[in-house]
């Protein structure tokens, strides 16, 4: 079949320049280096002795947290972040700056948005968060600006500039820069990691027990059932077709609930127009705040899928997926309600 290049200009611009450009920088992917890996505690519960520092005082440290996961963080805390720096705070923080629109939900699901004094143009949930300062954008925030708020702490994400950590280092600023693997761990990690930077050690534990019991629950009741193939919309039009590959997160999402990734073929988010009409999925989801439902009944190819004639199209909030933070539970629930709703009544 010979593809057509005719789109939707608007969609293309929101759609694929905005989401796809986050995607890419994995600042939608949270944080949350494994403790394995950087021998951090967390909320996770990583086993830890006290030491003390020079001045004879409790340190609180990577090995030198409570084990009891609902204790108060000891301060001065040192973590290891995704960079391999060893950062230091030195009191509990009240001035924190978030430079990732996870770590700012986060944050809020902590119950600590009253320490948020700057985030980013995308930091956008909830809704609260517009009244909290701009500091501009993910790859280029204003420094100045950031400078000015006088934070406590800068919590960044993936794909965070060297560059941008150097000048704000040179300001004189604590920056800790916190990611890791796109997965459920990873957004566990994140949110203990967060819990402990700002000594809310108790409601991070509180979050991962029940995005655990969520996901445990959804795949207990998905379990054996029949598969039928999902295919993720990320973006299409005349800039090509994107999707969510066999090695992401969202990818293994959609496993998770019960569905087969129809894109398990490819690696990364590009896909093609023949490959998606011969796959046909059963179901397509789609993002509800960039309307691409209604788009996809008239978008070349995509029209004459089963999904889009049958109405198999699950338009929801892209950020419960795409966003490593603590709606994630509730995005793979509300897949696997959609494709086996007999499993949830």
């Amino acid at each position: 079949m010979k593809r057509t290049t005719k789109a939707n200009n608007s969609f293309i611009t929101i759609s694929i320049l905005t989401a796809f450009l986050l995607m890419l920088t994995g600042l939608l992917a949270g944080c949350g280096q494994g403790s394995d890996k950087k021998g951090n505690n967390g909320a996770g519960g990583v086993k830890t002795a006290e030491t003390k520092n020079s001045h004879g005082s409790a340190e609180g440290d990577a090995d030198t947290q409570p084990e009891d996961k609902d204790e108060s963080t000891v301060y001065p805390f040192t973590i290891t972040d995704s960079f391999d720096r060893k950062v230091t705070l030195e009191k509990e923080p009240q001035k924190v700056v978030s430079i990732s629109p996870a770590v700012t939900e986060i944050v809020f699901a902590l119950g600590q948005q009253d320490k948020l004094v700057g985030r980013t143009d995308y930091c956008n949930y909830p809704e609260e968060t517009a009244q909290i300062e701009s500091i501009g954008n993910l790859m280029s925030p204003n420094i100045e600006k950031i400078v000015d708020m006088e934070p406590d702490v800068v919590i960044a994400s993936a794909h965070f500039q060297r560059e941008v950590l150097q000048k704000l280092e040179d300001a004189g600023l604590t920056v800790v820069i916190l990611y890791g693997e796109e997965s459920f761990e990873g957004a566990y990690e994140a949110i203990g990691k967060i819990g402990d930077l700002l000594n809310a050690r108790a409601a991070a534990s509180g979050i991962i027990d029940d995005m655990k019991t969520t996901v445990a629950d959804v795949e207990k009741r998905v379990k054996g059932k029949e598969k039928p193939s999902v295919y993720y919309v990320v973006g299409f039009g005349e800039l090509g077709d994107f999707t969510a590959g066999k090695d992401t997160f969202v990818g293994q999402m959609i496993e998770m609930a019960g569905g087969k990734n129809a894109a398990d073929d490819v690696k990364g988010w590009n896909y093609s127009l023949e490959k998606l009409l011969e796959k046909n999925p059963d179901v397509l989801i789609c993002s509800k705040a960039d309307h691409q439902k209604e788009q996809l009944k008239t978008a070349n190819g995509y029209q004459d899928l089963d999904a889009v004639k049958n109405g198999k199209i699950l338009e929801m909030d892209k950020n419960k997926l795409e966003i490593q933070g603590p709606r994630l539970a509730n995005g793979l629930k509300e897949i696997a309600k959609y494709i086996h709703p007999e499993a949830f009544k």
